[in-house]
């Protein structure tokens, strides 16, 4: 038996390969695909050659202990908390307030409307299943918005939202299981619920903090040995989990059980290790992370969405009597969807607390709200035996709302995710900015040139002929000039549009810089992570067109969201953001090496392809008297600080020093040694000696 469940899982994960590499194709969502991959092979397991195919199975705990960890760490490890905070508003009112407007419109308006139609379904029950149905699910859709080319911010909130909607969803979906199970007592059901709900998510977050920083400093304790620290970051999602459910099972106080969503604290908790943790990491880790991350991801969903298809066909409810049923249940989750977006967001806009959302935004949020795996798990945790005295039909609770689930999720993906495209055309929302549109000729311009380049070598080195060579020379000569043409004619001689594409190159440079002298050693988390910041920070404004820096010391608004996160940062005994004077010396003296290296590129263009990409004299010389200007203003900031600290300073220079060849002794044994030039007895031997020195 053991046998056949294994051949059936990697069965199921060899048709998953065969169908994502058909979905890149005929380019359909490849999670569309699985599912339909999933129903076709009910039929093919009843041959008897080929039964084996069912043998594995979903279970509530394989999905909860197993995959969910695996879902939420592979989407909120690469959320950046700064984007997320920009937009926290519209996130939580949608994750939170919109999430409650689903599920309880759904339950309220579905229990009338489906007894108005003959079915006596009771309102918990529709209540429960809004709580399921309400979490839009971001692996479904996320890949869509990409793909076609949603804006970056609306991207943000949606996946946002769907990482935030699943631990207060699910909260909900205890909350109505609990009175389901233990039945309605009034009142107090309702306030004990409502306390309930608020204690799992917030408490889910203060430990999901807790945990994500217990974390971040023992990766950097292991720092150097990478098997340890990606054994951390499963670790970290699995162990939250996990213990946050043990804490749920026996934390009592006052004679109340404490609930803690296990879902919310590991979300916080891979996110503080996706935004903290990663600087922590050895270099070779934090480039593997997400490859590592990503695969599970994608086998945990191929596996959800496959298997999700053969749970629907083996359903006990005859199509027939669920038919009417799904189709009133798509019809007010599309109703509740809209009402928990529409209202929310246009309340939000009202406010101007944040950047307006536009109205084709809430459409494209209220048609691509696609379900998918956590409404599954919810589904399978409900018990087979649960049952209600007004409970009058021929099936189980769970078989129906197993049946009116699952054929929700399949409109979604089969009506919703395959349109998503077209709606976002129509509502224009794929259009390019002009940003946008400036670096798409440029770089095509570009990608020519360099083409003609390299054909000059590969002619300079026999590589091809001389006839060949002109018949290429005249195909990219004529594409280029095509596309420079097409420019003109769209673009003109819009010089800020080509300032900001200039200013964006720049910003580029300055981050593989600082990345690279951070592997080196040179300077600490710290000081990298505050310029990684106000790097992002002026990419985000070229960006949005908006004013760019004049001065480094320019300070940032701090609102009510950051002073709340600082406040946790004191709680927690953390170190302070703000740079200690040694620190702050090397934050300037990096900032001048970075803006020194961007000057010479920049006066280094003409001798260079990319002066056809940024070939407008004016653009080229204001930017580089704005990064002098930066360059000067840095360079008295240091002679300031070196004259004010001298001692100090000089001191802190020679032991900086120190630390650098040390470092370039390091690197150059490791090239030896990854050459072949030496040993392996060699290597560790003079590695021992330096590591000693």
């Amino acid at each position: 038996m053991n046998l056949e469940v294994f051949l059936s899982l990697f069965s199921l994960l060899l048709i998953s390969l065969v169908v994502y590499i058909l979905a890149q194709k005929i380019r359909i969502p490849y999670t569309v695909l699985l599912v339909i991959a999933g129903s076709l092979l009910v039929p093919i397991s009843q041959i008897e050659f080929f039964s084996f195919i069912n043998s594995f199975e979903l279970t509530p705990e394989l999905l909860f202990f197993v995959f969910l960890p695996i879902l939420i760490f592979e989407s909120a490890y690469n959320i950046k908390i700064s984007n997320m905070l920009s937009n926290i508003r519209a996130i939580s009112l949608l994750a939170i307030v919109g999430l409650l407007v689903s599920t309880f419109f759904i339950g309220i308006f579905g229990h009338f409307l489906f007894q108005a139609l003959g079915f006596d379904v009771p309102i918990i029950v529709m209540l429960l299943f809004g709580a399921i149905i309400s979490a839009t699910d971001p692996v479904a859709v996320l890949a869509l918005f990409k793909e076609y080319g949603a804006p970056r911010r609306l991207t943000l909130i949606f996946e946002g939202e769907s990482l935030f909607n699943d631990g207060t969803a699910f909260a909900m979906f205890l909350v109505f299981l609990e009175i389901l199970l233990h039945g309605y007592s009034g009142t107090s059901s309702i306030v004990g619920g409502l306390l309930n709900f608020v204690i799992m998510v917030f408490g889910g977050i203060i430990f999901g903090m807790i945990m994500g920083f217990l974390f971040a400093k023992l990766i950097e304790w292991v720092k150097g040995h990478e098997h340890l620290e990606i054994t951390m970051t499963l670790l970290v999602a699995h162990f939250t989990f996990i213990l946050t459910e043990v804490i749920s099972e026996h934390l009592v106080v006052a004679g109340q059980q404490i609930h803690l969503s296990s879902i919310i604290a590991t979300m916080v908790a891979s996110m503080i290790i996706g935004n903290f943790g990663r600087f922590k990491m050895s270099l070779a880790v934090e480039g593997y992370m997400e490859r590592f991350w990503g695969y599970f991801g994608f086998i945990t969903n191929s596996l959800v969405f496959i298997l999700m298809g053969l749970l629907f066909v083996e359903q006990s409810i005859d199509l027939h009597v669920a038919i009417m049923p799904i189709i009133l249940s798509i019809i007010v989750v599309m109703l509740g969807r809209a009402l928990a977006i529409y209202p929310v967001l246009g309340f939000l806009n009202l406010t101007k607390k944040e950047e307006p959302i536009p109205l084709s935004w809430m459409h494209l949020l209220s048609w691509g709200s696609l379900r998918g795996s956590l409404a599954v798990i919810m589904v399978l945790l409900i018990p087979d035996d649960l049952s209600l005295s007004n409970w009058h039909f021929p099936f189980s609770i769970k078989d129906f709302v197993t049946a009116i689930t699952i054929g929700s999720i399949y409109f979604t993906l089969l009506v919703k995710a395959t349109s998503i495209g077209k709606v976002m055309n129509k509502l224009g929302i794929d259009a390019l900015t002009n940003y946008e549109e400036v670096s798409y000729y440029k770089s095509k311009a570009l990608i020519f040139e360099e083409a003609q380049n390299t054909l000059d070598k590969l002619l300079e080195d026999q590589k091809i002929s001389e006839e060949q060579y002109r018949d290429l020379k005249k195909y990219y000569q004529q594409k280029h000039e095509a596309v420079k043409q097409e420019y003109q004619k769209k673009i003109g001689d819009d010089r800020e549009l080509t300032e900001n594409l200039l200013r964006v190159f720049v910003l580029g440079l300055e981050k593989a810089e600082l990345k690279e002298i951070y592997r080196r050693g040179e300077i600490n988390e710290k000081v990298y992570k505050k310029i990684l910041n106000l790097l992002d920070i002026q990419m985000e404004r070229v960006e949005r067109g908006r004013s760019q820096l004049t001065t480094l010391q320019e300070k940032f608004p701090v609102d009510s969201i950051e002073r709340f996160i600082n406040a946790i940062r004191r709680l927690l005994f953390m170190p302070s953001p703000n740079l200690q004077p040694q620190e702050l010396y090397i934050y300037y003296r990096t900032q001048f090496k970075l803006l020194e290296m961007v000057i010479s590129r920049l006066e280094g263009l003409n001798d260079t392809s990319l002066v056809e990409v940024f070939d407008d004299k004016e653009a080229l010389n204001k930017t580089i008297g704005l990064y002098k200007a930066l360059a000067e203003n840095t360079k008295n900031n240091l002679d300031q600080m070196l004259e004010n600290n001298y001692e100090l300073l000089t001191n802190f220079n020679a032991i900086s020093g120190e630390k650098t060849l040390a470092a370039k002794e390091l690197e150059t044994l490791d090239r030896l040694s990854k050459n072949e030039i030496i040993t392996s007895k060699l290597y560790i031997m003079l590695h021992n000696e330096l590591r000693k020195k």
